[in-house]
C-alpha cells in the first residue's frame, strides 16, 4: 500500500512538471479545475502547487483508509494524463519547429 502511494506522489510530481512545461510553451491546459486556479490566483504557479496540495491530501486521505483499488485506478488514469501530457508537448514543440 505505501508504494501506490509513493506512486501516487510521483505521478503528482510528473503531472505538475508537465503542467508547468504547457505554461512555459504556450498549450493550454486542459483541466477545468486547474484552468480555474490558474486564472484566479495571484501567481498561476501558486494556484497549480495548491491543487496539487489539495491532489496529495486526497491521496493520502486514500491511502490512510486503506482504499487500495481507488488508488491503482488513480495511479493508472494519472500514468495516462503525464504520457498524454508529454505527447501533447512534443507535438508542440514539433508543430512550432515545422514552419
Amino acid at each position: 500500500m505505501n508504494q501506490l502511494f509513493i506512486q501516487y506522489s510521483y505521478l503528482q510530481f510528473l503531472d505538475f512538471m508537465t503542467t508547468i512545461a504547457f505554461l512555459m510553451n504556450g498549450v493550454r491546459e486542459g483541466n477545468p479545475l486547474v484552468n480555474l486556479a490558474l486564472r484566479y490566483a495571484p501567481y498561476p504557479l501558486g494556484g497549480l502547487l495548491a491543487v496539487k496540495i489539495g491532489a496529495i491530501a486526497l491521496g493520502i486521505y486514500a491511502w490512510r483508509r486503506g482504499r487500495q483499488r481507488l488508488l491503482v485506478r488513480i495511479n493508472i488514469f494519472f500514468a495516462l494524463v503525464v504520457a498524454w501530457n508529454i505527447i501533447s508537448l512534443i507535438v508542440a514543440a514539433a508543430g512550432s519547429k515545422a514552419v
